[in-house]
């Protein structure tokens, strides 16, 4: 069966987090595949946390590759991941994805937030018996709003963990650059060597500040180009923070998985609705 670019037809529904999960989460999302067919997306290395708690067909989701026929995944978490996300359903998935922003991800998974980096775990894995629990609540209702308010009072109740002042505060100052601070300057600013800050990142959001403030550009320029600003990609390596458009091509190869122009190519063939920044840049 060939496959399409994105899903047919499908039901969509979101929720920001209400002012008790500011900063926690970036968004909730209920999504519901309505006609049949064979359907393949490629989402950004995306900077956000998602759980997924499924009730369809599963996904096929493999990380910088086209997932195969072992790559089943229904409910799971997955951590922060600097590549594609390639995507395949058989136009049968439903799912609510909570997207946690890397520093709330802390705290609610705390450090196992390192055992996600990369990979997908199951639900049951990494949240034990209450993600068993949670699942089965989701799929006993379907409304989509009382899923949601399950969802925040279950996030609410686990989310118990704090991170450090000093990686909080080092990772706001750099999503606030969107990736252009020294992380050198990042570290003397607070007080810590390069290496003791890059380790602390790694332990508390699972990828070192260099390879989050890569990420922070790459979405900074994609944001550009999405805006419709008559800037070119190479006023958008600028506005970025790239030494040049040749800069900016590589680092879409390895964040979007193809250049710039073919990633433009397939964002305008892509239901708007499944576009999102997903850039995880919410304060805590």
């Amino acid at each position: 069966m060939a496959k399409s670019a994105s899903p047919l037809a499908f039901d969509l529904a979101q929720r920001l987090p209400s002012p008790r999960l500011a900063g926690l989460i970036v968004r909730i999302t209920g999504y519901r595949e309505t006609a049949t067919g064979w359907f393949a997306q490629r989402q950004t290395a995306p900077l956000i946390v998602p759980l997924i708690i499924s009730f369809g067909s599963p996904f096929l989701i493999a990380l910088s590759r086209e997932p195969g026929a072992a790559d089943r995944q229904l409910s799971f978490a997955a951590g922060l991941h600097a590549g594609p996300v390639y995507i395949e359903s058989d136009g049968h998935a439903a799912c609510v994805q909570v997207d946690f922003s890397p520093l709330g991800a802390y705290g609610f998974f705390g450090a196992a937030v390192t055992d996600l980096v990369g990979r997908m775990v199951d639900i049951d894995d990494v949240l034990g018996h209450d993600g068993c629990r949670l699942r089965e609540q989701l799929g006993a209702v379907t409304c989509w709003q009382r899923r949601f308010d399950l969802i925040e009072a279950f996030v609410l109740r686990r989310a118990g963990h704090m991170p450090s002042p000093e990686v909080a505060f080092a990772y706001r100052r750099l999503a606030r650059s969107a990736g252009t601070i020294s992380i050198t300057a990042l570290a003397d600013e607070i007080g810590w060597s390069r290496k003791h800050l890059a380790g602390r990142f790694r332990s508390e959001l699972g990828l070192a500040p260099k390879s989050l403030a890569r990420m922070m550009r790459f979405h900074r320029a994609s944001r550009l180009a999405q805006s419709g600003a008559a800037l070119g990609w190479a006023g958008i390596a600028a506005e970025s923070g790239y030494a040049d458009q040749a800069h900016l091509a590589r680092e879409f190869v390895e964040f979007a998985g193809e250049p710039p122009t073919a990633w433009a190519r397939r964002q305008a063939l892509t239901d708007r609705r499944l576009v999102h920044a997903g850039d995880g840049l919410a304060d805590w």
